[in-house]
């Protein structure tokens, strides 16, 4: 295998520093024009805001509650940001943005290491083109973080085993991998990288001779370890000093049942053992699916004859094997594989080009971008036309259609006509400019339309219009929405606890002062409430909530099996206006 630098196609050559530039552009357009939407968005907001507020770092707090089910790195990111900000619009986006940069950014350089600036710039190309790098990226969600901290590990282990040995960067991967499992378990990925690296690693021939494995392949253990120990032991010292049951059950959930306990029996988003190959990949990343499946003789070449591809190719479908094995799946699980197959793909596009083999892929690709075009013209033009035939939900949506459809439209004829100016050029760069046109229209013109139909806002506006500035609120089945845009303190009954045991919570509450009143969706079959009694005020989450008061109790109400309140008091009103 020859790592050297190979002349460039000719075509549609961008600059790399143009290429980034471009990505920083898309990944910082729309910040501040929305709001968080749920599920995952208000929460992570809602604790960082908690954590600025309240000065209490270590524990996340959801609505005064301990939050147990993730580990704190993106949501102090998120603090941090919004502390030196100021607008928690702005801040709740950023970490995303600044993973999803850094990630172009060590795709490229560790391309550019191993096979040149050609491969390192058509890696580039082909993560900018794949949906699910931009997807996640452009929203406040764990995996473009976690994705950049698997990134930052496999490239500190090509440092070392491919280009090295370099003993430095390999302390720093296991250090990334650490940073990784605090924000998100599975930031301990990359470590499966040297099962391959065991295998081929002695024949990758890429760096200078010396030792890359030895005594002090443990040093790498150590600084995983000590590394979270920076969080794990503050943590546990200040759990096991506090002597609150409530602390000793978020240190239990975020060590035991968030991580090996939810990989071996998971309670949500069950799945078929194939689904992360039939659904995901069909779906997220779609057009390289199409570059490799169209490739697939060549690909085969390509790992026969080059260690380093093989490592990287195998070390992504050792990572979808392991998401396969639990039966809990998402589509997002499978990102953090996609930039090292990046490279893989980039490796193989320079070797399609000197083959002279790249037509049919190239027309394969093209054809991709002309159905999506056709398709989003389609969409915006029966949204603003004939928009009852997008089924029968329609009425829920028939608001935001009516915003959203000219812009749907014109993304869609933009895409065909970028895709005709641009069809003799370089198909990647054709296809990165088409993903680039989409993303920067999503951010600032479709989603900002949007963000009304996704927040609380006026049914929280219409609860301050109803219900006097001293009368308490209290929730059921609880929303971190709720939380951003309300004006007043609202009191809740434990996220964590069933909906029948707030409600028993929330019976004694408002017996103790028959001024408070709850709001609840009317979706809700209470016992100890008559629902017939509920005021509606507005819809939220695609269902309507209103208000319950003391005229709407029972004569009696079971006890709660444990007594449970957490009132939210906040201190700026403005906080998304």
């Amino acid at each position: 295998m020859t790592h050297a630098e190979r002349p460039a196609d000719g075509g549609w050559a961008w600059p790399v520093a143009f290429i980034l530039l471009a990505a920083l552009v898309v990944l910082a357009a729309g910040i501040g024009l929305r709001s968080p939407w749920p599920a995952d968005e208000p929460r992570f907001a809602q604790i960082a805001r908690e954590m600025v507020e309240s000065g209490q770092w270590l524990f996340p707090m959801r609505g005064g509650e301990p939050y147990p089910d993730k580990p704190p790195v993106f949501i102090w990111l998120v603090a941090l940001f919004y502390l030196a900000t100021g607008q928690l619009k702005v801040a709740f986006l950023l970490p995303s943005a600044l993973a999803g940069l850094g990630t172009l950014w060590l795709v490229h350089d560790i391309g550019r290491r191993l096979w040149g600036r050609d491969v390192a710039r058509y890696a580039l190309l082909i993560l900018l083109f794949t949906p699910q790098f931009f997807m996640q990226a452009k929203s406040a969600q764990l995996d473009a973080l976690v994705t950049f901290w698997i990134t930052l590990g496999c490239y500190g282990l090509l440092r070392h085993f491919v280009l090295g040995p370099s003993w430095g960067w390999y302390c720093g991967a296991f250090a990334a991998m650490a940073l990784g499992i605090m924000t998100k378990g599975v930031g301990f990925l990359p470590v499966l990288m040297l099962i391959p690296f065991a295998l081929w690693g002695s024949r990758t021939g890429a760096g200078p001779s010396g030792k890359v494995w030895g005594a002090r392949s443990w040093l790498g253990l150590l600084v995983l370890l000590g590394t979270l120990a920076l969080w794990l032991g503050p943590m546990l010292w200040t759990v096991a000093a506090s002597g609150s049951d409530a602390l000793r059950a978020y240190r239990d959930n975020i060590l035991f049942h968030q991580t090996a306990g939810r990989y071996a029996n998971p309670w949500g988003h069950i799945n078929a053992w194939h689904y992360l190959f039939t659904v995901a990949i069909p779906s997220v990343w779609l057009p390289l699916l199409v570059l490799m499946l169209t490739q697939w003789r060549r690909l085969g070449r390509l790992l026969k004859e080059d260690s380093t591809a093989r490592v990287l190719f195998t070390w992504a479908l050792m990572v979808l094997v392991f998401f396969s094995l639990s039966r809990g799946k998402r589509v997002v699980y499978i990102l953090p594989a996609l930039p090292m197959l990046c490279l893989v793909a980039g490796a193989l596009w320079r070797r399609a080009l000197d083959d002279g083999g790249t037509r049919t892929s190239a027309l394969a690709l093209r054809a991709v971008v002309v159905l999506m075009g056709l398709g989003l013209a389609a969409l915006g033009a029966v949204a603003w036309l004939h928009p009852a035939l997008l089924g029968p939900k329609v009425d829920d949506y028939g608001d935001v259609l009516a915003v959203i459809a000219l812009p749907v439209l014109g993304m869609g004829v933009g895409v065909l006509a970028l895709a005709a100016a641009t069809w003799r050029r370089d198909a990647l760069a054709s296809l990165a400019a088409v993903s680039l046109l989409c993303w920067f229209a999503l951010s600032c013109w479709v989603w900002p339309a949007m963000d009304a139909h996704r927040t609380p806002k006026a049914l929280m506006q219409a609860l301050e219009r109803a219900v006097d500035a001293r009368h308490e609120v209290g929730l059921l089945q609880f929303k971190e929405q709720f939380l951003l845009f309300s004006h007043r303190p609202l009191t809740h009954f434990s996220v964590l606890a069933p909906v029948a045991e707030q409600e028993r919570n929330a019976w004694r509450w408002m017996q103790e002062d028959p001024s408070r009143v709850l709001l609840v969706p009317d979706s809700l079959d209470l016992a100890c409430f008559d629902m017939h009694r509920l005021r509606v005020l507005g819809n939220a989450h695609r269902q309507d909530w209103g208000l319950l008061d003391a005229g709407a109790m029972k004569p009696r109400c079971e006890p709660p099996l444990k007594a449970l309140r957490y009132t939210w008091r906040p201190q700026r009103l403005d906080i998304l206006d």
